[in-house]
């Protein structure tokens, strides 16, 4: 039990200071004037609902993270973990500094991973140990939706 109280506690801080990382590559971020000018997607949320949904995100993800760490019967999360981390981290950088195609491609391909993420878990684990990181996946299907829109419409 310590053991896995410490390992929740180090994806905790793990995730929280890829957030904050990302927090400041997003510069003003969602009320910037050049995000604000954008033709956005009729779905976009209230900036608000960003910083919500991350932080419960930067928890479930990181309850997950915890969970699958001493599965030895899913090698998968472990090893994306730090692909994710990164992409999601350097995704803020990329769309909101650089305003580039790259960031839809970054976001896709963080999309999948979440996904083999949670489909090996559920297949290894179970739905219950799965749904942990269900927030994140249906989070950056939302997000990607909003993003390609952005690339499309602007």
């Amino acid at each position: 039990m310590r053991n896995h109280i410490l390992t929740l506690l180090a994806f905790l801080a793990l995730n929280f200071g890829g957030l904050w990382l990302g927090n400041i590559a997003t510069g003003p971020g969602v009320v910037s004037e050049w995000y604000t000018a954008l033709n956005q997607a009729p779905w976009t949320p209230q900036g608000w609902v960003f910083g919500l949904a991350w932080t419960i995100i930067g928890a479930t993800f990181s309850i997950f993270m915890a969970n699958e760490w001493a599965n030895e019967e899913n090698p998968i999360p472990k090893a994306l973990f730090s692909e994710a981390l990164l992409l999601n981290v350097f995704w803020n950088f990329v769309f909101f500094d650089q305003h580039t195609l790259a960031a839809g491609i970054i976001i896709s391909v963080l999309t999948v991973i979440v996904f083999l993420m949670a489909h090996y878990t559920r297949i290894t684990s179970g739905w219950g140990k799965m749904l942990w990181i269900m927030p994140y996946f249906i989070w950056l299907m939302i997000a990607s939706s909003l993003n390609w829109y952005i690339i499309i419409m602007n």
